[in-house]
């Protein structure tokens, strides 16, 4: 066998062995075993890979010459050439010298050739390649249309996959390289040519078209994907001098195939593709490509998710300062997961040291797989790479890991378990933070602070704009508070752990570690008695940057409960801590019943002494706690206390919102149109004062009375303003 560089033009004139014989091309005719032409498919990856074949062969004729992939293929004594593989690029460039023929009138004598290319796929096909080379378009209408308008061309043509293709193509070729002149003249001086390997005496049965290219199935996005990558690796191979794309196309075959077998099955609902790893590795490149552009200071919102343009855009031939750099962070990538030491795969690894519940030694990942890896190769993006179903927060964690992978040698196991917990730690309580918006991406310098934490277990005071702020403080704290009590970090860690605190342990303080027992015991309890029983110490409410707004807990909802213990903009952080230690240091431990008497316990001395402050209506009346997110109104609470809504939703008023002392008094004739602000009846509505109930006459609006609220000289009620309210109500409804 010999393997030779030939022209589509050329090839036609070459003489090859034939058994004994020496044989001129006469044809080549692509057999009936072997599938339709699929170039002009109309769907997302056919669309993208003839684009990106056209390019090509467009660069090929403007700028520089190529040479494609090899071609396969029998030639018999008859001198007919059976292609085994390259169909479908030989089509293409049997349709690109038709249209170069056609645009530039090229004499009949010299494309004369074009007859000697046919399918034998079917009848149809083989008659529209013969009726093609006759017809000469007038250029003036969409080619495609002008060919189904003639008369040889039978509409159930257009039926034919084959055919259907070649229109798509022939459309494309002509909007490619309609303003290029002269295309005839570089094709027949070798723009584009292809190495022609003879295969002799093997015999090309059907089940070796199968064997040997899987014929019924078309090329997969990561073949042609593959064959590009490592034309570009090798082209910048030989301009700088580097030896890679032996090394990288060895491994993507190999270890790197090895690494991504094992999650084949999991990735994919459908069976025929359990035995590929082709969009587990797509799925890792474009979690690498986007690494790389974070790394650059940039965004990947920025760029297309397509990963031909990825490819080029990160490692082009023609970036000869960046693209080595990036493909030795490809293959470091990569690399990192296919040798773990003492562990034999990547699953054991990371089970290590991460797990759902508190165990010594282990993170938490409350979200997503603990196999991050096998999260990242199935979910890393949708097809459209439109939805990113691998979250940001997932993204800094794994590069977390990665880091250590890539510096085993440099970084002790024992001390990445414990450099791995503040990144987690950090990425729980930075969710504002973790953001790559094209205003505001603090991901660039996020992923400089893991790579101080990993590597060197120390938090990067230079870096601007990256975790969040407090998280940050509270993480120092910790490494110093550990480095002189080692004995207090089993307690740390799982104080860090509890599902109330994700990480920060504020709320409690490394002062209060000897709580952990008392505050695990308190939330194994009834929220809602929580609550009631840390309001008895105090106001514990946090207000709003909006200043109208407070935080309030929820019995039914955590992310109240968060936002309570987790240090934000809001105002009042330290005094609910004060509360919350001082409930914890009431007792050494709890339960319902406990809780039950703190609560009684408050109300019978409110009541005792007559003194209603408004946090005992919270207390004994369900409807004065906050709805579900915890969150209560108050223009005025300074002056106005007692004037409060209740409100059911996140952030605004709704029909559901209300005044409680409205809705426990008579929640029937609450007013779902004022906002539950008042209670209407047929002839007046009723509203609140800080101190009063007020009445008013329905039709004029006018005052015509006001029931006052008795109050001391602190201005707490020395009534119960329920009571008062009910009594009133008797009065106009005897």
């Amino acid at each position: 066998m010999s393997t030779t560089l030939h022209s589509f033009m050329d090839i036609f004139e070459t003489e090859f062995e034939a058994g004994e014989e020496i044989v001129e091309l006469q044809k080549i005719a692509i057999p009936l075993i072997q599938r339709d032409y699929a170039q002009g498919r109309m769907d997302g990856d056919v669309n993208r890979v003839r684009s990106r074949f056209l390019s090509a062969l467009y660069d090929a004729i403007t700028i520089k010459p190529i040479t494609l992939d090899f071609v396969y293929g029998d030639i018999d004594v008859n001198g007919v050439m059976t292609p085994l593989d390259g169909q479908q690029r030989l089509t293409t460039l049997f349709l690109l010298h038709w249209y170069a023929a056609k645009k530039e009138n090229v004499a009949k004598e010299e494309c004369e050739f074009l007859v000697k290319f046919s399918y034998e796929t079917r009848y149809s096909a083989r008659y529209f390649c013969a009726e093609l080379v006759k017809f000469c378009p007038s250029f003036s209408e969409k080619i495609s249309a002008e060919i189904i308008n003639q008369a040889w061309f039978p509409l159930d043509w257009k039926k034919d996959p084959t055919i259907s293709s070649m229109l798509v193509m022939i459309d494309a070729i002509n909007d490619k390289f309609k303003d290029i002149e002269d295309i005839w003249s570089k094709l027949k001086n070798g723009a584009i040519t292809f190495y022609f390997l003879p295969i002799k005496d093997m015999g090309l049965t059907d089940e070796l078209y199968i064997k040997m290219n899987s014929r019924g199935k078309p090329l997969t996005l990561f073949e042609h994907f593959k064959a590009e990558l490592e034309r570009e690796i090798r082209a910048l191979d030989e301009k700088i001098g580097n030896k890679n794309a032996d090394r990288i196309v060895a491994k993507i075959d190999k270890s790197w195939t090895d690494l991504l077998w094992r999650y084949r099955n999991s990735g994919s609902s459908d069976a025929a593709d359990d035995n590929i790893i082709d969009d587990e590795f797509l799925r890792y490149f474009k979690f690498i490509c986007d690494i790389i552009c974070y790394r650059s200071g940039k965004s990947p919102q920025g760029y297309s998710n397509d990963v031909f343009e990825l490819l080029h855009l990160y490692f082009s031939c023609n970036d000869e300062v960046n693209s080595p750099k990036n493909i030795a962070t490809l293959e470091a990538f990569f690399d990192c997961w296919c040798n773990i030491d003492g562990f034999s795969n990547p699953t054991k690894f990371l089970e290590s040291f991460m797990g759902n519940e508190h165990t010594k030694g282990k993170i938490i990942v409350n979200k997503g797989k603990i196999d991050i890896f096998e999260d990242c190769i199935h979910n890393y993006s949708d097809k459209s790479g439109r939805v990113r179903q691998f979250p940001l927060n997932r993204i800094v964690l794994l590069y977390a890991i990665t880091v250590y992978l890539q510096h085993q040698q440099y970084v002790l196991y024992d001390d990445f378990v414990r450099r791995i917990r503040i990144v987690n730690n950090l990425v729980q309580n930075s969710e504002d933070e973790v953001s790559d918006r094209l205003d505001r991406n603090r991901i660039p310098a996020i992923l400089q602070a893991v790579d101080s934490i990993i590597l060197k277990g120390e938090i990067d005071d230079s870096l601007d704009n990256n975790f969040n702020v407090n998280q940050i403080q509270e993480e120092k704290e910790k490494i110093a508070f550990l480095i002189d009590n080692p004995s207090k970090s089993d307690i740390l860690f799982a104080l860090e752990d509890h599902p109330m605190l994700k990480g920060q342990i504020s709320i409690v303080g490394l002062e209060n570690l000897n709580y952990y027992d008392r505050f695990v015991s308190l939330f194994k309890c009834s929220w809602d008695k929580i609550d009631c029983a840390m309001i008895t110490f105090g106001n514990y409410g946090q207000q709003e940057r909006n200043n109208w707004r407070y935080q309030f807990a929820s019995k039914s909802i955590q992310l109240a409960w968060d936002e309570l213990f987790h240090m934000s903009a809001n105002k009042g952080f330290e005094n609910t801590k004060k509360i919350l230690i001082a409930l914890l240091s009431s007792n050494e431990s709890f339960d319902n019943c406990i809780l039950d008497s703190i609560i009684s316990n408050y109300i019978a001395e409110c009541e005792n002494n007559s003194i209603y402050p408004w946090t005992y209506y919270y207390v004994k009346y369900s409807v004065f706690r906050p709805g579900s997110y915890g969150k209560l109104s108050n223009n005025d609470i300074v002056s106005k206390p007692y004037l409060f809504s209740i409100m059911q939703t996140k952030s605004q008023w709704s029909q559901n919102t209300y005044i409680p002392y409205l809705k426990e008094a008579d929640d029937l004739h609450l007013s779902r149109d004022s906002m539950g602000q008042r209670l209407d009846y047929p002839d007046k509505y009723i509203t609140c004062d800080n101190a009063a109930y007020l009445i008013f006459e329905k039709e004029s609006r006018n005052l015509i009375e006001k029931i006052e609220i008795l109050q001391n000289n602190e201005r707490i009620d020395t009534e119960d303003r329920i009571i008062k309210l009910k009594r009133y109500l008797e009065t106009i409804n005897e």
